[in-house]
């Protein structure tokens, strides 16, 4: 008989939660991973959460407390006394601390800051100047630093001193005297040359793209990282000194966010991004953010209503185009929604910089009228040859073939237009200094829906002679 799996930590925490056992919920935060861990304490109603960070202690919550949404972090560090706070922010990161200490409230930050050693307290007010989404407010600097004019023994001494408080020398930079950035050394390239080995002789330089303003928006350190496939991208401010860095599990993170506020966009959701689970999010934030966009667009497509009723004398004449109206209306939806995703994820990468939009015009115009002519070419097959079978009334001295050129050309003029509008609207932003993703699927679709509409009726007024 096989053995039975064993249950879940992550179950017996909540169950010992539940039960108000303090000595099991003590044992298994301690083997748990922070991650698991703060997702358990989201879950958890919030009469727990004092039981919970009270028994596991400021040492165990202190990085469970950063994987928490902004809007949890105060009210758990108001769980501690001054004198757990103290132990619990001597046990964060810097780049942690500061992500904490924007997090909350201005006078709740001077209170935190106060409960600082004077050496933390310095170091973190210099990087609380930097905004929350830079480079800047991302980076630590807690990393492995030597000066060039050092030798392969002197700079193992410094890193074997100050290992404790660096948080990872998989990648160490090389400074001149005055604390530019000049290079970049690896350990094994210090275990495997001689002792007297001029750092310089062995570090290889870091070149303008592998390095990141502080003030540089955060998307664009993340992105850096992904495209030269760096494990940490050193900051720097504008004279060239070595600020910090940022490593390769922070431009995770920031993808996420960044993805994450995208998506939202896209989906025509407004406001800031929330950091709670979808559950633990209320639903009158879910509604706040929500309810704008559909009220806008809402009121935009009262426009296609007005459009109806412009052609209504064409419609009534023909009224087999109201069986084609929904298709090409949809079609153009949907191709501009992917030609704006296309440009906008283009965007994001980096990979549009100014100056290229009309080289991305021509191109979806190409595109547009490609995939317009092969569609509408395909609909027009179908309404001469398949049609017919189903009796449909047409009036006189129009044929179904006519019917059917009438269909493709509205149909592909609607796709081309629709592809081009897609593609121009995120560039457009771009080009007045908005977030492309501001410009959501949804509002794509509601405009292409009324110009589909126009298209369609004028097409079918010229082509068909009513």
């Amino acid at each position: 008989m096989p053995d039975e799996i064993a249950p879940l930590p992550i179950e017996d925490l909540a169950r010992a939660i539940e039960a108000e056992d303090q000595s099991a919920i003590r044992a298994l935060a301690g083997e748990m991973h922070y991650a698991d861990l703060a997702h358990i304490y989201q879950d958890t109603d919030e009469e727990k959460h004092s039981l919970i960070l009270k028994t596991i202690g400021p040492v165990i919550a202190a990085d469970m407390i950063v994987q928490l949404p902004d809007s949890m972090i105060e009210e758990a560090l108001d769980y501690f006394s001054p004198s757990e706070l103290k132990i619990l922010f001597r046990e964060l990161s810097d780049d942690d601390r500061v992500d904490i200490l924007q997090d909350v409230g201005d006078e709740a930050r001077l209170r935190f800051l106060g409960l600082l050693g004077p050496e933390d307290e310095e170091l973190t007010r210099s990087l609380l100047r930097y905004e929350e989404d830079t480079a800047g407010g991302r980076m630590t600097t807690r990393f492995g630093r030597l000066f060039a004019n050092m030798t392969i023994k002197e700079a193992i001494d410094m890193l074997r001193r100050e290992q404790e408080s660096t948080e990872t020398l998989s990648r160490i930079f090389v400074v001149d005297v005055k604390g530019r950035l000049i290079g970049r050394v690896r350990l094994r390239d210090l275990a495997f040359n001689t002792w007297n080995t001029p750092i310089r002789d062995i570090m290889k330089e870091v070149g303008p793209e592998q390095r990141i303003l502080a003030t540089a928006d955060q998307e664009d350190a993340a992105n850096l990282l992904l495209k030269y496939d760096l494990i940490v991208l050193p900051v720097v401010d504008e004279f060239g000194h070595l600020l910090g860095i940022i490593t390769h599990d922070d431009a995770m993170e920031i993808l996420q966010e960044e993805s994450t506020e995208d998506m939202e966009k896209l989906a025509g959701i407004a406001g800031e991004t929330v950091e709670e689970t979808y559950l633990q999010a209320s639903v009158a934030t879910h509604f706040k953010r929500r309810f704008v966009w559909l009220f806008f667009l809402a009121l935009l497509a009262i426009a296609s209503g007005y459009v109806m009723m412009r052609f209504e004398g064409t419609l009534m004449k023909i009224f087999l185009l109201s069986l084609y109206l929904p298709m090409v209306v949809a079609a153009g939806g949907n191709t501009g929604g992917q030609a704006s995703t296309m440009v906008i994820r283009a965007m994001s990468l980096g990979e549009l910089i100014p100056g290229t939009a009309s080289r991305v015009l021509w191109k979806e115009l190409r595109l547009g009228i490609f995939l317009g002519c092969t569609l509408g070419c395909s609909i027009a097959a179908l309404t001469i040859f398949i049609l017919p079978a189903f009796r449909p009334e047409l009036p006189e001295g129009i044929t179904f073939t006519r019917f059917g050129m009438t269909i493709a050309i509205a149909l592909a003029a609607q796709i081309t237009t629709s592809t081009v509008i897609g593609a121009l609207l995120p560039l457009g932003a771009r080009a007045i200094r908005l977030d492309p993703a501001v410009v959501a699927a949804p509002a794509i679709t509601t405009v292409v829906d009324v110009s589909g509409m126009v298209i369609y009726f004028t097409i079918a007024q010229a082509v068909l002679g009513l």
